[in-house]
C-alpha cells in the first residue's frame, strides 16, 4: 500500500486547488482542441527561459570498462545505474504500458493535462483513497531532469521537488514550452531513460536487467506491465526491494489500463495477470572491487586504469570532476586488458605462489610501441575482503603491487639494471665488443664501510667466480651477468648517465630514499647497476618495451579507446610516444640481451646465459635479462620480443627481509617466459633488426658454439652476499 499521505501534501493540495480552480473551471468544458491551444498560446516565447537542464538534458549515466575485444565487460562504474538507449530498442509494449499507466492523454494534451489536474485535485481534496498526482509525462521529465542536473546546486536539485504552488506552475510552464519544441516520442524517449523504477535501477535500460537480466527490446507483456507500475512508487512497489504483492497488484492495475486504451485486449490482461513475477535479479558491478565473477585478478588492472583516467585533464580540470566523469559520464572504455594474456600471467603466478603465500609475484606485460598494458597479474584477490590475523596483504588486497604507487614503492629487481649500464655506454662511444677482464672483486671509487668493503671502498664481487672472472664483453658480461664487468663500465661512462638511462626509460624512484640519491648523488651511486633501487614489474615492462621497440618510449596506457555517451571519441586512446634512444643503440643492447635467454648474436658471442630456458619455451627470437638482489631476497625476469615485453619479480610486499630464495628463480623464468609465449601465440614471427658493426666493434674471438644451458648453481646473478652499499641512499 502507499504510504499515508502528509499533512503537508494535503495543505499543499488544497493551496494548489485553490489557486488552479479558476483555470479549471474556466477550460475544463473547452473541447480538446481548444484546451491544446490555450496550453500552446500560454507557452509562446516561454522556450528560450528554460533551464539549459531542459534544452540539452544531461542524464548521469554508468560508464562501461571492456577488455581489449571491445565485448568482454570487466565492470562499471556509476554513481547512478543508468544507460540511456533510444525509443528504437524499448519494446513498444513497454512504451504504451507506461503511458497507460502514468499518462493516458499524453498523445492528445500540450503538456499539462488540465483536466486531469483538476480530477486528481478534487479526488485528493476529498482524501479516503490513492493520492493522485496530475502531472503528465512530459511534467514528470521536466521533474526528473531538473532534480539530477548535475550542473545545479544541491539546494537548487532540491527544490525541483519542493511541495509548493509556485514549483508546481513553473513545472507546467516548462511542459508546455518543452512540447512546442521535442516530438511526443523524443519526450516519451527521454522520461524512460530517466525515471527511476526501484533498487537502484534509473531509465528502463538498467530497470530491465536489474529485474529481468534483458534488454528492454525483449521484455514482455507482463514484464512491461510490472516496470511500468514501479515508477509511480518505486520504493514501495519493487518486488526485489519492496512488496512483491503490491507489485503484483500494481502489475494488475496497469494491464487493466492498457486494456482500457486498447493498447491490449481484456483477455490478453486476463492471461498477463495470472503470470509469476518471473524475476531474474541482476546487480550491475560497480568499480574495482565488482569486477565480473571469477575475474577478481582483473581488478589490479581496473585500478591502475582509474588512476590513470584520474590524471586525464580531458575528464576534468581536477580530479573530482574526472572522477565524478568516470561514475556520471556514460563513457564506453575499451581498454588494453588481453584476457587470454592476462589469464596466463594469473595462472603463472599462482603457480610459483599460491593466494595465501605472503610472497608474491607479480607480473606486467606491454606492447612495444603503443605502451599498452596488456596484463596484471599476481597471486592475490582484488578485494576488501578481511584478511586471517597477522596476514596484511594477503590473500585479499587493493594495494597496487605490481603498478606501484599508493605507498607501494615496488622492489629491487636486480641484475636487469645492467641493460641501463649497457645502453648509456653505447650511446656514450662504447661498443659490444668492449672488453675488460674482470675479477672476482673489483675495488672501486666509492667510499664504503663495513665488512664487504675493501680499504675503505666500495668492492663487489661475483657471484660464481669461476663461470664469471675473466676477459669479458657486453655480450658475455651480460649473458652471464658478471657484476664487476658492469660496475666497471658504469664507472667508464658515469653512473649519473646511468641513472639518467633509467629514468628516460620509464623508471621511477618511489622510494624517497632513492628519488633522493638520484637527485643528490647520482654521480657517486656505483651501485645503481646491481639493481638496488626499488622497481615495479610494470615499469620495468616498459622499460625493456623501448628497447624492444628499438628506443621508442611510450607512456603506459590502459585503454584502446574512450567514447562519450553521444558517441563521439574521447583523445586519450592514442599512444603518446618519442624516441629517446638512438635505434641503432637500442638494436645493440637487444642483440646482448639474446645471450641470457640461451640464443646466440647476430655475430656469435654468446657464451652462456642465466636463462637459457626462455629460447626452447618462447619458440622465436626473444631477449631478456635475469636479476637477484641481495640475499636473494627478490628474484626477477624480464623478457620481451619485437611485440611484447613481460617483467615478474618475487618479492615479500609487506617483508623485504623475507628473501624468497635463489630456488624460484627457475620457476620465475618460466611464467614469464609462458606469457610471452600465450602473448605472441598466433601473431606473425618477428626477428629483430641486427645491429651496425660500428656498435658491435671489432671481435677479438671466434664464435662460440651454440651456448650450452648453465648449471644450476652458476644461474644465480648476484654474489651469496655481495656487499649492499651501506650508504648509497646518501
Amino acid at each position: 500500500m502507499p504510504p499515508p499521505r502528509s499533512p503537508l501534501s494535503r495543505l499543499f493540495t488544497v493551496l494548489l486547488a485553490g489557486v488552479l480552480a479558476g483555470l479549471v473551471l474556466a477550460v475544463a468544458a473547452l473541447p480538446g482542441n481548444l484546451l491544446l491551444g490555450f496550453a500552446a498560446k500560454s507557452a509562446i516565447g516561454s522556450y528560450a527561459v528554460l533551464p539549459e537542464a531542459l534544452r540539452t538534458p544531461i542524464t548521469p549515466q554508468r560508464s562501461y570498462l571492456y577488455a581489449n575485444d571491445g565485448k568482454t565487460l570487466i565492470t562499471t562504474f556509476y554513481d547512478v545505474n543508468r544507460t540511456d538507449v533510444p525509443l528504437a530498442e524499448i519494446a513498444p509494449v513497454l512504451r504504451q504500458a507506461i503511458v497507460a499507466a502514468e499518462d493516458q492523454r499524453f498523445y492528445s494534451h500540450g503538456g499539462a493535462d488540465l483536466r486531469g489536474l483538476a480530477r486528481a485535485l478534487v479526488a485528493n481534496v476529498r482524501g479516503g483513497g490513492t493520492e493522485q498526482g496530475g502531472s503528465t509525462l512530459t511534467m514528470q521529465y521536466v521533474r526528473n531532469v531538473l532534480k539530477t542536473d548535475p550542473d545545479r546546486t544541491a539546494e537548487e536539485r532540491q527544490a525541483a521537488t519542493e511541495q509548493t504552488v509556485g514549483r508546481k506552475l513553473q513545472e507546467i510552464r516548462y511542459a508546455t514550452a518543452l512540447e512546442q519544441r521535442l516530438s511526443k516520442d523524443e519526450i516519451l524517449n527521454g522520461y524512460l531513460n530517466i525515471a527511476y523504477f526501484g533498487s537502484g535501477a534509473y531509465g528502463i535500460a538498467a530497470a530491465s536487467q536489474r529485474y529481468f537480466a534483458k534488454s528492454p527490446a525483449d521484455l514482455t507483456l507482463p514484464e512491461a506491465a510490472l516496470l511500468a507500475g514501479l515508477v509511480q512508487s518505486p520504493d514501495a512497489y519493487s518486488p526485489i526491494d519492496g512488496d512483491a504483492d503490491a507489485a503484483l497488484s500494481r502489475r494488475g492495475y496497469v494491464l487493466d489500463a492498457m486494456a482500457g486504451t486498447g493498447a491490449i485486449s481484456a483477455e490478453q490482461a486476463a492471461a498477463a495477470k495470472v503470470e509469476k513475477l518471473g524475476l531474474s535479479p541482476t546487480r550491475q558491478p560497480n568499480g574495482c572491487t565488482a569486477v565480473a565473477q571469477g575475474h577478481d585478478d582483473w581488478g589490479f588492472f581496473c585500478d591502475y586504469l582509474r588512476q590513470w583516467w584520474l590524471t586525464q585533464p580531458a575528464f576534468g580540470e581536477t580530479v573530482e570532476e574526472r572522477e565524478q566523469a568516470l561514475r556520471r559520464g556514460g563513457y564506453t572504455v575499451v581498454t588494453s586488458l588481453d584476457p587470454k594474456i592476462q589469464a596466463t600471467a594469473q595462472q603463472q603466478a599462482t603457480a610459483v605462489y599460491g593466494y595465501d603465500n605472503k610472497r608474491a609475484l607479480p607480473i606486467a606485460a606491454v606492447q612495444p610501441g603503443t605502451g599498452r598494458v596488456l596484463a596484471m597479474a599476481v597471486n592475490r584477490h582484488y578485494s576488501l575482503e578481511d584478511n586471517p590475523d597477522g596476514q596484511a596483504n594477503h590473500p585479499n588486497t587493493v594495494n597496487p603491487l605490481i603498478s606501484g604507487g599508493g605507498g607501494v614503492d615496488g622492489y629491487q629487481a636486480g641484475s636487469t639494471f645492467k641493460l641501463f649500464t649497457m645502453l648509456a655506454a653505447l650511446e656514450n662511444g662504447k661498443q659490444l665488443a668492449t672488453g675488460f677482464d674482470a675479477p672476482s672483486r673489483l675495488p672501486t671509487r666509492y667510499a664504503a664501510e663495513g665488512a664487504g668493503s675493501c680499504d675503505g671502498k666500495w668492492c663487489p664481487a661475483n657471484a660464481n667466480p669461476q663461470w664469471m672472472d675473466g676477459y669479458r664483453t657486453m655480450w658475455d658480461g651480460f649473458g652471464r651477468s658478471v657484476n664487476t664487468y658492469f660496475v666497471w663500465l658504469a664507472e667508464q661512462v658515469g653512473p649519473a648517465k646511468v641513472v639518467e638511462m633509467a629514468q628516460r626509460l620509464g623508471i621511477t624512484f618511489r622510494a624517497d630514499s632513492d628519488a633522493a640519491f638520484a637527485e643528490d648523488n647520482a654521480a657517486n651511486w656505483g651501485s645503481f647497476t646491481l639493481g638496488v633501487a626499488a622497481t615495479t614489474p610494470l615499469d620495468l615492462a616498459n622499460a625493456y618495451a623501448t628497447v624492444a621497440a628499438e628506443g621508442t618510449y611510450c607512456a603506459p596506457l590502459p585503454v584502446v579507446s574512450v567514447t562519450a555517451a553521444d558517441g563521439d571519441r574521447v583523445p586519450v586512446g592514442d599512444p603518446s610516444c618519442r624516441q629517446v634512444l638512438d635505434a641503432d643503440v637500442a638494436r645493440a643492447a637487444t642483440d646482448a640481451a639474446r645471450c641470457p635467454v640461451g640464443q646466440q648474436t647476430t655475430f656469435g658471442q654468446c657464451d652462456g646465459g642465466t636463462a637459457t630456458s626462455v629460447d626452447r619455451i618462447v619458440g622465436r627470437q626473444v631477449a631478456g635479462k635475469t636479476g637477484s638482489s641481495e640475499e636473494n631476497a627478490t628474484e626477477t625476469f624480464v623478457g620481451f620480443t619485437p611485440q611484447v615485453a613481460v617483467a615478474g619479480i618475487a618479492a615479500n610486499p609487506d617483508d623485504p627481509g623475507d628473501s624468497v630464495g635463489s630456488a624460484v628463480q627457475a620457476k620465475v623464468i618460466d611464467a614469464v617466459a609462458r606469457t610471452i609465449r600465450t602473448a605472441v601465440d598466433g601473431q606473425p614471427v618477428r626477428d629483430f633488426t641486427p645491429p651496425s658493426r660500428a656498435l658491435a666493434g671489432e671481435v677479438h674471438r671466434p664464435a662460440p658454439e651454440p651456448s650450452r644451458p648453465v648449471p644450476r648453481r652458476q644461474q644465480q646473478d648476484d654474489p651469496p652476499n655481495p656487499l649492499r652499499w651501506s650508504n648509497r641512499r646518501g
